[in-house]
């Protein structure tokens, strides 16, 4: 295994350059003999339970969140005024063959994570009462999904991304619109793919990137001519272990 952040603030650190080409970055591993989630898990009444009341499970660490575990650093960093609050909406798109999820690819000229693909979503704004309103306020901003499409079923642990956001994934079920408006300026453009896809271990890939300063891991879930990795990739690898159990 290629050397990786033996500490927190690495992990922290190892911060991706600009013009970062991640889907150039090697297959190191392939998640195929991992536990499948169960067909019934992705089914309404399933998923509304499995949130309400959760079973004991444990959020996946990588390099990408491995610092959100050190809650003294992540103290340090938010009085220092280093960490972003923020949230994101994982859309599950009902469907007639099935849940899918709904998500942004971002456009070329933005400051932060240019061009990736992302669930809608930013940064928490003073009047937003709850992660919930954060996700909603947001997803209505960027794509023009109508809040009143939305019910939210749940949310996963909070995210601590290398670029200093601390998200809060907001888990939603979407009654699909006819047309979504993006905003041109922070949406180049949305896509569905299905949720079992995305559960399925099998199209799970880790990657690692090596650097002067060390490396870093992180998961990628190729999808016909998206690539999706990084924190969305680190979200729905969550959202995984919290219904294979």
């Amino acid at each position: 295994m290629p050397k990786t952040p033996q500490t927190e603030e690495d992990a922290i650190n190892v911060a991706a350059p600009p013009g970062f080409d991640a889907q150039a970055i090697p297959i190191y591993e392939i998640c195929g003999d991992q536990i499948k989630v169960p067909k019934e898990r992705l089914e309404l009444a399933s998923l509304r339970s499995r949130f309400q009341a959760p079973p004991d499970w444990h959020p996946e660490i990588t390099d990408e969140n491995r610092h959100v575990i050190a809650s003294d650093i992540i103290a340090k960093r938010q009085a220092a005024g280093k960490v972003t609050k923020a949230a994101v909406l994982i859309p599950l798109v009902l469907k007639a063959e099935g849940l899918s999820v709904l998500l942004t690819q971002r456009t070329n000229h933005l400051r932060d994570h240019a061009g990736q693909i992302s669930f809608p979503g930013g940064r928490m704004d003073p009047e937003d009462q709850s992660p919930n309103d954060t996700a909603l306020r947001e997803s209505e901003e960027e794509i023009g999904l109508d809040r009143k499409r939305v019910e939210i079923i749940g949310h996963l642990p909070q995210y601590l991304t290398v670029s200093g956001y601390s998200v809060t994934p907001v888990v939603g079920l979407v009654q699909a619109q006819a047309e979504y408006v993006l905003d041109e300026f922070e949406v180049a453009d949305i896509f569905e793919v299905p949720l079992s896809f995305l559960l399925d271990p099998a199209n799970h890939q880790i990657r690692v990137w090596q650097s002067e300063r060390g490396g870093r891991r992180f998961y990628s879930m190729p999808y016909k001519n998206r690539f999706i990795w990084g924190a969305t990739a680190g979200m729905l690898r969550n959202l995984y272990h919290l219904l294979k159990v």
